[in-house]
């Protein structure tokens, strides 16, 4: 189970680039749906044994990351006609870079932590460091309204992933708690994006600075 964790897992490090190596919003919806996907499955192989809480832990995960979440993303697209990331504030290849370097220093970092030897194997930690890291750069290096969605959506993929972790310590009804707040979050957030694009024929984030005036 520890070599197909770990697989899933470098999958996902590798999506988390994909994501920084594209304009197109709509390739990295696919992209985060993809990743959902993935990250619903880790709850039923990270422990021996399934549980219930682990099966609709899973089941919710891929609902709503690979899914319905994408779906809702998608919709706001549409609604907003914009395809591409135009002007980022870090181009392309500087947020690869980026993203790989945040991906080593996650690497670096969980090795010296305290882990348990069950865990020392296992990439569960690096990855949800290295998630958060390309979830923050995507967040805050974005001018698009729907694009610093997805970075808030990876940014918590990467607690998701620590969320794994402490299943069997923590009361995974804690995660799902913040999984249907997520769910709120981003279709309250979609509805907001389309508000924003009809007020100013924009998701530029930017521009909601004239509003102070």
């Amino acid at each position: 189970m520890t070599n197909l964790l770990n697989a899933i897992l470098v999958i996902i490090l590798m999506l988390n680039l994909f994501t920084l190596g594209t304009t197109r919003i709509q390739s990295i919806i696919r992209i985060v749906a993809f990743q959902g996907i993935l990250l619903g499955i880790l709850p039923l192989i990270t422990h021996d044994g399934l549980s219930l809480m682990a099966v609709a832990a899973s089941i919710i995960a891929i609902v709503l990351k690979g899914f319905a979440i994408p779906v809702m993303m998608s919709h706001a697209l549409r609604d907003v006609q914009i395809k591409r990331e135009v002007e980022p504030l870090i181009g392309i290849l500087p947020s690869i870079i980026l993203g790989a370097l945040a991906t080593v220093f996650a690497l670096l970092f969980a090795s010296q932590m305290p882990l348990a030897n069950e865990n020392l194997s296992k990439l569960i930690v690096p990855s949800a460091i290295a998630t958060i890291l390309v979830g923050f750069i995507l967040l805050t290096t974005r001018f698009k309204a729907l694009t610093q969605v997805i970075g808030y959506l990876i940014l918590e993929n990467g607690i998701f992933i620590f969320g794994v972790l402490l299943m069997e310590a923590m009361p995974m009804v804690i995660e799902m708690g913040v999984l249907l707040d997520l769910f709120v979050g981003i279709f309250v957030s979609c509805i907001i994006i389309s508000k924003i694009n009809q007020s100013f024929s924009s998701m530029d984030t930017r521009i909601l600075s004239s509003l102070k005036e």
